[in-house]
């Protein structure tokens, strides 16, 4: 009888740690599409910004090319200031660390 409440137990924990792992397994993923999420967003507000300066600025309206450039730049300055965030974030945590 005690060995059969046992494998009972045994088997219940196997359980529960599979579904754990599942969850986990869940949450990496959600994880991912959250991020490539806010990468997407991060992208198309940076085209916003550009394409709304552009509709104040009529100067070079039309001209998608300088507009095309204007994007990329703005995208190319974004992408720095993440680089720069986090190298600060990683010399904070070094230093805190040492």
């Amino acid at each position: 009888q005690n060995e059969k409440e046992l494998q009972d137990v045994v088997k219940q924990q196997e359980d529960k740690m599979l579904q754990l792992i599942d969850k986990s397994g869940e949450v990496m993923r959600l994880k991912a599409e959250v991020s490539e999420l806010k990468r997407l967003l991060q992208r198309a507000e940076t085209e916003a910004k550009v394409l709304w300066e552009e509709m104040r600025g009529k100067e070079h309206q039309g001209d998608t090319a300088y507009v095309q450039e204007r994007v990329m730049l703005r995208r190319e300055v974004d992408k720095l200031r993440v680089l720069l965030v986090e190298k600060e974030d990683e010399n904070m945590r070094l230093t805190d660390k040492y």
